[in-house]
C-alpha cells in the first residue's frame, strides 16, 4: 500500500498521442478549509470517519521543501483506508519559507494539532490517538512534532494554544532528521547543500548566504533537527526510504531524502530506548511492520 508521501505523475502514449494521467480523485472532506490560524494557508480539511464514540486521527502533513506543495492528494487511495478502519483523517496547509521561514511552518503544523484539540467534541477526536504521516518536509515536521516536548501554554490567553501538541505516534517517508548544514554535509556530502530546502528555511536566497550567516541561523538549524530532540518518553516512529544508499549523494535529490537520515536516528533512538522501525529496501526491516499503514493502524487503534 503507498504511504500518504507518495506523489505520481504519469504519462501514456497511444497512437502516437500523449495523454495526461487522470487527476488524484478526490474524497469530499466533511469539513472543508476550515481556518486554525490568521494566514489564508493556516487551513485543514478533516474527514470523519464512521464507529463507536470517538475516532482515532490520522493528520497528514504535505512535503514540498516547506517551499511548496498542498493539502491535496489522491484521497481514494490515502484516507480511504483509513477511513475504512474508522480513523478519521485531517489534512493541513501552512505558510512556506518564501515569505515566512522557520519557524513558520513547523509552528503553524504544531497549532493545527492544538486547534484540533479544540474540536474534540465537534468532530468526535479521540484525542489520546493522534499521529502523523507526511513525506519528505512533512515527514520533518512529523518527527519534529513526535520527538518535542508539548508546546501547550496553560496560561495562554487563546484557548487553542493551551492544547498539547503531543500525539501517539508517526509514520513518514523520506523524511530530514536534521536540516542543520553543517551536519548534514558531514553525512551526506556537499550535493545536499544544493536544495533549497536548506537555505529557504531560514531565510536565505542561496546556500552560500546560508552559510556565511550560519552563526546567525544556527539556533534555528539546532532547534527544527528533529535529531536533536530524541529521547527515550517519545511515542514511537516508523521511517521509510529509498534503497539508494549511495554515498556522498549523487544529487540535490537524492541527498535531501537521503536513507542515511533514517539511519542516524535509528541509531540514537537505538541508543536511548526510543521505539523507533526503519524500513529501507535492502538494507534494513522492521520485525513488526511492513509498511506505514500498517505501523499507523496499529498504533491508532490500540486499545
Amino acid at each position: 500500500m503507498k504511504s500518504f508521501g507518495a506523489a505520481f505523475c504519469c504519462l501514456f502514449f497511444a497512437a502516437g498521442s500523449m495523454f495526461a494521467a487522470d487527476p488524484p480523485k478526490q474524497l469530499p472532506a466533511t469539513h472543508a478549509e476550515v481556518s486554525y490560524g490568521e494566514h489564508a494557508r493556516n487551513v485543514i480539511d478533516f474527514w470523519t470517519a464512521d464507529g463507536d464514540g470517538p475516532r482515532p486521527l490520522l493528520v497528514y502533513i504535505h512535503g514540498g521543501g516547506w517551499v511548496a506543495g498542498d493539502k491535496k492528494q489522491d484521497t481514494s487511495k490515502t484516507i480511504q483506508p483509513f477511513l475504512d478502519k474508522g480513523i478519521s483523517c485531517a489534512a493541513i496547509n501552512y505558510r512556506l519559507t518564501g515569505e515566512h521561514p522557520l519557524p513558520a511552518p513547523v509552528h503553524d503544523a504544531a497549532r493545527a494539532i492544538q486547534f484540533i484539540r479544540t474540536k474534540a467534541s465537534d468532530w468526535n477526536i479521540d484525542t489520546q490517538h493522534i499521529a502523523l504521516t507526511g513525506g519528505s518536509a512533512g515527514a520533518c515536521t512529523s518527527m519534529w512534532l513526535l520527538l518535542h516536548d508539548d508546546l501547550a501554554d496553560p496560561k495562554a490567553s487563546d484557548p487553542v494554544r493551551r492544547e498539547s501538541t503531543r500525539v501517539c505516534a508517526a509514520a513518514v517517508s523520506a523524511g530530514q532528521t536534521s536540516i542543520d548544514p553543517k551536519v548534514i554535509e558531514g553525512w551526506l556530502g556537499p550535493n545536499v547543500l544544493k536544495h533549497r530546502m536548506i537555505n529557504m528555511a531560514v531565510g536565505e536566497a542561496t546556500i552560500d548566504g546560508a552559510l556565511q550567516n550560519y552563526n546567525k541561523h544556527h539556533t534555528l538549524y539546532v532547534e527544527f533537527s528533529p535529531y536533536n530532540h530524541v529521547d527515550a518518553k517519545d511515542p514511537p516512529l516508523l521511517m521509510t526510504y529509498g534503497g539508494d544508499m549511495t554515498l556522498p549523494s549523487k544529487d540535490a535529490g537524492h541527498g535531501i531524502h537521503h536513507p542515511v537520515y533514517g539511519v542516524k536516528l535509528k541509531e540514537k533512538s537505538d541508543s536511548v530506548g526510543h521505539e523507533c522501525h526503519l524500513l529501507i529496501p535492502g538494507h534494513s526491516k522492521s520485525d513488526k511492520y511492513a509498511n506505514v499503514n500498517e505501523f499507523l493502524i496499529d498504533k491508532l487503534l490500540a486499545k
